[in-house]
């Protein structure tokens, strides 16, 4: 099944460049392009793609603004957030508006079209380097964070707690499965009771989670 893309950034370059590259896949498809958040947001109400490729700084409506409308109007869409620099202080606020992870602009082709499936599948993706900085350090150092009630943590099994520590570090479900020794049905079945009982739309909202109630320590 062909994977369809939008494509959002101001500079042209970058636009024709990511085009190409992720064109050349042969399931995945650019089915369009937006010079700004504002028309990314109209793109996507009339192309539904699978995933948005989405640049942060941008004239007119920025990423961050554009995809909080987008994730409004469709809890299904899926916003891969890219940025030119690995500590951009505006990604962990792309995180908390919806976005489903963040890429760095000089990925390669592989990396690239392997992000844009991994968003695709409902997964979170974070890039590897700075994942635990980067959100450890914007959960600690955001404005005025509304933090996680206390009710809603307490609503997890100790098991689901575990499980939500576990996404937070970077972990796949594989990965979690053979941690805790246990079927990856079983971490699919805990992941999916965490997100219901948070109220949150995927993981990287359940790994930003963590680090706001503290469930995760620095480090």
């Amino acid at each position: 099944m062909t994977i369809r893309v939008l494509i959002v950034d101001d500079q042209m370059m970058v636009r024709e460049g990511f085009s190409v590259l992720l064109n050349a896949m042969p399931d995945i498809e650019v089915v369009g392009e937006a010079v700004n958040g504002r028309e990314a947001v109209a793109q996507v109400a009339a192309l539904r793609p699978d995933v948005v490729l989405m640049d942060i700084r941008m004239p007119e409506m920025n990423g961050i603004d554009a995809t909080r409308e987008i994730v409004a109007a469709d809890g299904d869409a899926k916003v891969l957030v890219l940025t030119t620099f690995d500590l951009d202080e505006y990604v962990y606020q792309a995180l908390r508006a919806g976005a489903s992870g963040f890429l760095l602009k000089d990925a390669s082709a592989r990396q690239l079209a392997e992000g844009v499936r991994v968003v695709a599948a409902g997964e979170a993706l974070l890039a590897p380097t700075v994942t635990k900085r980067l959100i450890t350090e914007f959960a600690k150092a955001a404005e005025a964070p509304r933090p996680p009630a206390l009710s809603q943590v307490g609503e997890l099994t100790e098991r689901e707690t575990e499980v939500l520590v576990l996404i937070a570090q970077g972990l796949s479900n594989s990965e979690i499965a053979a941690h805790l020794v246990v079927a990856e049905s079983t971490i699919k079945t805990h992941v999916s009771r965490i997100l219901v009982k948070l109220g949150l739309r995927d993981r990287t909202q359940a790994a930003v989670f963590a680090y706001e109630a503290r469930l995760v320590t620095p480090g």
